[in-house]
């Protein structure tokens, strides 16, 4: 029985250890507790939430400099969020497209 409790003490403690920081309401010492966000990118995203909230990752890449999608994924998974959603990246739909003046790949029967 005791072993049941510690264990789920040990688990609620964890669970509060990490917390999400959502970019909108965070001030300089959460961004800067997120791994990879230092006090020179926490300033830029104060200065830039200055003239609005972000209003989703899309919005957040697409306004602060230095961040894409493979940097938002990595901060995602540090405990940043946007309006208190994780990034989810969005896949590229790769289609078959035959580019221009190539020969499909198929080979041409002989006759």
């Amino acid at each position: 029985m005791y072993k049941k409790l510690l264990s789920l003490f040990i688990a609620g403690f964890a669970a509060t250890a990490f917390a999400a920081v959502d970019v909108n309401t965070a001030n300089p010492a959460d961004l800067d507790s997120i791994k990879g966000i230092g006090p020179g990118t926490s300033t830029k995203i104060l200065e830039v939430r200055k003239s609005g909230k972000f209003k989703d990752w899309a919005d957040l890449i697409e306004r602060m400099p230095g961040i894409g999608e493979k940097r938002a994924a990595k901060l995602s998974a540090e405990g940043l969020t946007v309006n208190g959603e994780a990034f989810k990246p969005v896949a590229a739909a790769k289609s078959p497209v035959e580019k221009p003046g190539k020969a499909s790949a198929a080979p041409v029967p002989k006759q």
